[in-house]
């Protein structure tokens, strides 16, 4: 763990889940053969392991994610002397179904937008957090994790610190800034040392949580009379979406979402037919 999060820079979320992945490995060799022997571990006990949590219910992309932590896990044990081979590499990940991202269409998201009362200050913050997160189609993680010093009005962006500790700039739309000039009017922090206070505060004046931001959300999309189950992520999906219905080309979203591979991006070309039927009508001779 010291390895992962000092040499690594891994997020709190992989040091929490890789950390949870391993202490069940360590309790399932322990049930099989009453001790840790790290050395005799083959593929076959990984198999084993595997086989036993896929009995017990556990989703594929949770087995597959216990592969890659067992896969880091003994190469770290290699890169140290301590086992010779790593046979979590024998073990392939489980083949995951890809399931395309829930989206808002845009009149879904003007009416979450809309929810929160404007009148408070609760309303203005949520109002500022909803425009931030669909404005930029950051993830709701860096999002919590800003302070009123990474905020720049006046070059309309906001600098974000993301997965592996990465930075970077994410602009800002016009109903984003409006609302977060609004939200900032009323903010108890603005005085000497506020670059270092978070912007979004909960009523104890403390950051946010990540859970907090969910259950925001679950109110306001309740509000908004919309039936769809919507996540933080949802609106990042929604974020992409859009851009691509409106012309903008796949390479120009990946930078805006900050994802290190096309691939990645490329989920997003199966949930814009809208942009599918204005490339088809403006190219095709027969359309």
């Amino acid at each position: 763990m010291r390895y992962l999060r000092l040499e690594k820079n891994s997020s709190e979320h992989t040091l929490s889940a890789y950390s949870t992945d391993l202490g069940q490995f360590q309790s399932f060799l322990e049930e099989a053969a009453g001790a840790v022997r790290l050395r005799k571990v083959t593929h076959v006990t990984i198999r084993a392991f595997m086989a036993r949590l896929q009995g017990e219910g556990v989703g594929k992309s949770s087995l597959a994610r216990k592969v890659s932590a067992l896969r880091s896990f003994f190469r770290f044990l290699q890169r140290e002397g301590a086992v010779e081979a790593n046979p979590a590499r024998l073990v392939s990940l489980p083949r995951r179904g890809r399931k395309l991202p829930v989206f808002l269409d845009r009149a879904e998201i003007e009416a979450l937008l809309a929810a929160p009362d404007p009148d408070t200050f609760a309303g203005r913050r949520d109002r500022a957090l909803l425009e931030v997160l669909y404005s930029t189609g950051m993830r709701v993680a860096a999002l919590v994790g800003i302070n009123l010093g990474d905020l720049d009005l006046l070059g309309e962006v906001v600098k974000v610190r993301e997965k592996r500790k990465k930075e970077r700039l994410c602009p800002l739309g016009r109903p984003a800034l409006a609302a977060l000039q609004a939200y900032l009017e009323l903010h108890p922090f603005r005085g000497p040392g506020a670059a270092a206070r978070a912007l979004f505060l909960n009523r104890s004046g403390k950051r946010l949580s990540v859970r907090w931001v969910q259950l925001m959300l679950d109110r306001s999309v309740l509000k908004a009379g919309i039936a769809k189950k919507v996540s933080p992520h949802s609106l990042r999906h929604s974020f992409a979406t859009h851009l691509l219905d409106a012309g903008a080309d796949l390479r120009s979203v990946q930078e805006l979402l900050g994802h290190s591979s096309l691939t990645t991006t490329q989920v997003y070309t199966h949930v814009s037919p809208g942009r599918l039927k204005k490339v088809y009508d403006s190219a095709h001779p027969r359309a």
